[in-house]
């Protein structure tokens, strides 16, 4: 099989290989991402008695880019499918593959997640069976850090949920004004070359989050998340407009390094700003690590895409296998680190050897789960997986 997938005007269908190993480092960076949550001052489901300040810079390396760059490459899977079935198609088949998962995670694999926080954090006496009826019965009873723990809840699926409304929206655009699409499709295609493919969408992620973020920080709840939506619908959309563009795949390489030193100068000036900034933050300083932040998201989009186009556009065997794998596998990672860092707690291990353990028990619970589910065939399906030969996608996969 071909090692170059690079798309061109007239074969639109080619697989980019490189935004599939990205994809896959991205899902997988995720596990190491909730690991460290564990183990930071910043508030989450489980904390460890050895929380502390010390992996926070570590962290801030992927917060401002890992969910913006897996959106952007939903976005560009999204117009490869519409590049060869029908929107309608589209929406029934992204339905399928997003809404099933979704529903199922929420009621089997995400619950464990805030039954052991109540456990944790409010003492709960409650068995498991007695937290799900309030679970599934709606229960806002209980108040964890100052605010109203929302059940039933989506926790780390967000993602999911986000993910399904962006590509009805995308759809929709497709079925109704489809030359629409392809103007701005066209627009973009101009627009994006050599410096301004750094600078235009910084200019515009800058502007939202300075004008937005006070008054609608991050909610994960879809409604009123209005700058949360700001950001991930613009790096969807701009994947799904850029998707088949050659001369943007091509353009990157001589952005790389570039792009690079913006994502090092960036995280340096992060850190400085977050271990040095007074309480009361002056708007200017406030506005100005606001730019420095969305700079860092986007260059390191950037720079992640343009290497892996350089040292990753080829398939493999083990491509293949991640690619299927990673999805089951982002549905189960949280929950089984939250049940694993609990059921840890009693050993007190050291901190590091408790972390590197609790990474190699998710992995290998994940990739276990993922040989059970994949052999099952009613089990596929709600973990976003195909029936077999029902329908086997050329292009990137769900998202």
């Amino acid at each position: 099989m071909s090692t170059s997938s690079t798309p061109t005007a007239g074969s639109p269908s080619l697989r980019l290989y490189f935004l599939d190993w990205v994809r896959i480092i991205a899902f997988f960076l995720l596990i190491l991402y909730h690991v460290g949550m564990y183990y930071v001052e910043w508030g989450w489901h489980v904390k460890s008695p050895h929380a502390s300040s010390t992996l926070q810079p570590l962290m801030m390396l992927t917060s401002p880019w890992r969910l913006s760059l897996l959106f952007f490459i939903s976005g560009v899977a999204s117009a490869f499918m519409l590049e060869k079935i029908r929107p309608g198609q589209f929406l029934r088949r992204r339905s399928i593959r997003l809404l099933l998962p979704l529903i199922f995670g929420m009621l089997i694999v995400v619950p464990p997640q805030a039954y052991l926080e109540v456990v944790e954090k409010l003492a709960y006496a409650g068995g498991y069976t007695d937290f799900m009826q309030l679970y599934v019965h709606a229960y806002h009873g209980f108040k964890v850090e100052g605010k109203t723990l929302a059940l039933p809840t989506w926790n780390h699926l967000w993602f999911v949920a986000y993910l399904w409304v962006y590509s009805v929206l995308l759809g929709c655009w497709l079925a109704v004004k489809p030359d629409w699409f392809k103007m701005a499709r066209t627009w973009l295609e101009k627009q994006m070359k050599g410096w301004r493919i750094l600078v235009l969408p910084i200019a515009y992620l800058a502007v939202v989050r300075m004008a937005l973020l006070s008054d609608f920080p991050p909610n994960h709840g879809l409604v009123a998340d209005w700058y949360n939506h700001a950001c991930y619908l613009f790096v969807f959309v701009f994947g799904a407009l850029i998707a088949t563009s050659p001369v943007f795949w091509q353009e990157l390489a001589a952005l790389r390094w570039l792009a690079l030193r913006l994502v090092a100068c960036s995280w340096i000036l992060l850190i400085i700003y977050f271990d040095l900034a007074p309480d009361d933050v002056p708007k200017w300083l406030l506005m100005a690590q606001r730019l420095v932040w969305v700079c860092m998201a986007w260059s390191a989009i950037i720079a992640a895409c343009a290497y892996a186009h350089q040292y990753l556009n080829f398939d493999s065997p083990a491509r293949r296998y991640l690619t299927q794998a990673v999805f089951p596998v982002y549905i189960l990672h949280q929950t089984y680190i939250v049940i694993m860092a609990h059921s840890l707690k009693p050993l007190a291990l050291p901190a590091l050897s408790e972390g590197i353990l609790l990474i190699a028990l998710t992995a290998l619970s994940c990739f276990l789960s993922y040989e059970i589910i994949r052999r099952v065939f009613f089990l596929r399906p709600l973990f976003g997986l195909d029936l077999g030969s029902v329908y086997r996608p050329r292009s990137l996969s769900p998202g």
